[in-house]
C-alpha cells in the first residue's frame, strides 16, 4: 500500500493532470464536452480542488488515462486515485 496523499501533493498531481490533459487535444476535448466547461473555465478553476477532484476523476475514467498521466507525471498509476481521495467528494462511493 503506498503513501496517504495530503489535499496539496493532491493538488499538485491534479494539476499535472490538467497540464498533461492541455497537451492531448482529443482527451482534452472529451473533458470539455462531459463537463461543458471552457478553456476559460479551466484556467479559471485551475487551483479550485473541487475542480481538480472532477478532472481525476475523468483521468480515472480510463485506464489508458491513468497510465499516460502516471508516466507523464513519473508517479505510480495508484498515487492518481489516492490524490483524488485528498480532494472534495473522493470519500463518496464510485458506483459506476
Amino acid at each position: 500500500m503506498g503513501h496517504i496523499v495530503n489535499t496539496d501533493a493532491a493538488k499538485t498531481l491534479a494539476q499535472d493532470a490538467l497540464i498533461w490533459l492541455s497537451g492531448d487535444p482529443e482527451a482534452l476535448s472529451h473533458f470539455l464536452a462531459a463537463t461543458g466547461l471552457s478553456a476559460t473555465d479551466l484556467r479559471a478553476r485551475h487551483s479550485d480542488p473541487e475542480f481538480l477532484g472532477f478532472l481525476l476523476d475523468f483521468v480515472l475514467m480510463s485506464d489508458e488515462n491513468v497510465l499516460a498521466l502516471a508516466g507523464a507525471a513519473s508517479v505510480d498509476p495508484a498515487e492518481i486515485a489516492r490524490a483524488r481521495a485528498a480532494l472534495p467528494g473522493g470519500d463518496l462511493p464510485n458506483w459506476t
